[in-house]
């Protein structure tokens, strides 16, 4: 389906989710009517901030309604891996972003994609990310099993405006129940310090911040170049960064490194 600026339809959905800002199927109702444009197999809308796990506030329904593990995993730890994560956190500013705009050069390798995003996103994902104050950006994620066209990406991004003031008028109606229903517990400091303490019990070695750093960047899928650039160190300093880490950990690879990072998120 196709839409112009004079699509009557349209605009009278756009209405009526106005009128739906302070209603619990206020997301499903977004969602159905981007999906009548652009069809997506998954979606969310959550919370990122600095000082606490995701907050999600809905998601589409599992296949028996009951919580996906693969997802409270991803709340728990695995979204510090997440490229959309990682670039809110690196660029903070609103906009609609596409995986292949976000992730490093080597995502599909990584143990994140085959063990998480494949199975859950399998394909495509692209993010409409609205910032706010407090260093946090609400999102709305949505998947597909196709790589979404450069026609569907440029009648998104045409309908962008709409969808980013829809979700920021939503958030004051996001109660404090819902946000202490939907996430984790915040995280107490730097995530480092969490990650460090729980290698340091499970595996007895302690990982300096550069060594979280490097190990964090490399599960993500960046490449040593990527992770030089963005740390701004060498890529001789990253490759040293990576054979301590490895050392103290006794591993071999990133399969055994992400195995490590995925229980200490548990722990």
């Amino acid at each position: 389906m196709t839409l112009a600026l004079d699509d009557i339809a349209w605009h009278r959905s756009v209405g009526q989710l106005i009128d739906a800002l302070d209603k619990p199927n206020f997301w499903t109702q977004l969602v159905r009517l981007l999906d009548q444009y652009v069809p997506c197999d998954s979606w969310v809308a959550l919370l990122f901030s600095a000082d606490q796990h995701p907050q999600v506030f809905a998601e589409c329904p599992g296949i028996d309604a009951s919580p996906d593990p693969l997802f409270q995993d991803y709340l728990r730890g695995l979204y510090l891996l997440d490229p959309f994560y990682i670039a809110c956190r690196e660029q903070s500013r609103s906009g609609l972003y596409r995986l292949s705009e976000v992730a490093p050069e080597q995502f599909e390798l990584t143990e994140y994609y085959q063990r998480y995003f494949r199975v859950n996103v399998v394909a495509d994902e692209i993010q409409f990310n609205c910032q706010l104050e407090g260093d946090r950006t609400l999102c709305l994620s949505l998947g597909s099993q196709q790589r979404f066209s450069a026609q569907q990406i440029a009648l998104l991004s045409l309908i962008q405006p709409w969808v980013l003031g829809l979700l920021r008028q939503r958030l004051p109606y996001e109660t404090n129940e819902v946000l202490a229903a939907s996430a984790p517990a915040p995280v107490q400091g730097d995530w480092r310090v969490q990650l460090e303490a729980s290698v340091q019990q499970l595996m007895g070695a302690q990982l300096t911040a550069r060594e979280l750093d490097v190990g964090r960047l490399m599960l993500s899928g960046c490449s040593s170049k990527e992770i030089a650039r963005k740390l701004e160190i060498s890529i001789e300093t990253v490759k040293v960064h990576k054979k301590h880490m490895y050392s103290k950990l006794g591993i071999k690879s990133q399969s055994e490194l992400f195995s490590i990072f995925l229980q200490a998120q548990n722990a």
